[in-house]
């Protein structure tokens, strides 16, 4: 706890010398400055996307409006980022939703597996009506979500043999995310839930801790985890997106042509990320397949099945979310 709150504490100490070096409101020519986080690294497709949206604000506004970035998380973990937005400190932040869903309920629907039936339903979710009203939700917890990132499928890859359906997984152990959708997901298969960071998760796959993971095709090689797991199956089973998330007490400070320009500047530069992240599948999808990593498309439908029961769970312990959850099952 003490080490939390000296992060905080540095973190805050940081921003407030931003301030007061004309960073945090506005710059020295008087135009308005936005301070955005988050911890992806700067060759990442979300991150790249960022900052297309940085420059297509700047090119909007003729450099009223600007982006500040600080990216690799370098103002702190996306719960810190997100608490930073609440008291205003922080302006933007790209965040996962995953992370979102402890700040903002409705956010959780989008980590039960088998949400979406394939990607080209993902994205009509997403960037269609019922995504773009999901992303309001937040208002009362001081958090507006401006758009989608696309953060891809999550699939599994394994160690020792192929994961072609559900039984494959008994008795083996699977890192996940500290989530408990994503614990309850893997226990509900027959496997192993092991929740391991994520930096570590190389070394736990070689030391044999783990037997596999789960994550989408450009994760898995950024990772170099191929480099271990020779297993892959496209089981497709999550889509958990990222958010780009604003303090509504930034939001509110703009004007009504800032607000416009912001989000056109935010709505392109998801367009732009989604193109990157496909040309970053097909060239990860070619490194794997030169590595020798075996890819294998097993039938989805006994994974869907297995899983169903988290479906009942999920509406008796979170009623008012179920609206949410046939919404989405009700877009073409």
């Amino acid at each position: 706890m003490i080490v939390k709150k000296n992060s905080h504490l540095f973190i805050l100490v940081f921003l407030l010398l931003i301030v007061t070096a004309g960073g945090c409101t506005t710059t020295s020519d008087s135009s308005s400055q936005i301070i955005l986080a988050h911890h992806m690294s700067v060759n990442h497709p979300v991150s790249e996307g960022i900052r297309y949206m940085a420059k297509r604000i700047d090119e909007k506004s003729g450099g009223k409006l600007q982006i500040k970035i600080y990216p690799s998380g370098q103002l702190g973990a996306e719960r810190e980022l997100l608490e930073l937005l609440q008291i205003g400190t922080v302006d933007m932040a790209k965040v996962s939703a995953a992370k979102l869903g402890n700040f903002v309920p409705a956010y959780q629907v989008y980590e039960l597996p088998y949400l979406f039936r394939s990607k080209k339903h993902m994205e009509k979710v997403l960037w269609g009506p019922v995504g773009k009203k999901l992303l309001l939700t937040g208002l009362d917890q001081h958090l507006r979500g401006i758009v989608y990132y696309d953060a891809g499928l999550r699939s599994f890859y394994s160690k020792e043999h192929p994961i072609l359906k559900p039984e494959d997984l008994k008795g083996l152990k699977i890192r996940v995310q500290p989530s408990i959708m994503a614990t309850n997901f893997i226990r509900t298969l027959g496997g192993s839930p092991t929740p391991i960071p994520y930096g570590e998760l190389y070394t736990a796959l070689q030391a044999g801790i783990v037997d596999g993971a789960e994550n989408n095709v450009p994760s898995l090689y950024t990772s170099h985890h191929y480099e271990i797991c020779k297993y892959y199956s496209i089981t497709e089973h999550t889509g958990v997106p990222d958010v780009l998330m604003m303090s509504t007490e930034k939001w509110n400070k703009l004007s009504s042509q800032e607000q416009e320009w912001l989000q056109e500047a935010a709505e392109e530069s998801a367009e732009y990320e989604r193109k990157l992240w496909q040309e970053s599948v097909q060239e990860s999808m070619k490194t794997f397949e030169e590595a020798g990593v075996h890819i294998y498309h097993p039938d989805k439908e006994p994974f869907i099945e297995s899983v169903q029961p988290m479906y009942k769970q999920f509406k008796e312990e979170h009623p008012k979310l179920e609206k949410w959850v046939n919404r989405i099952k009700q877009v073409n």
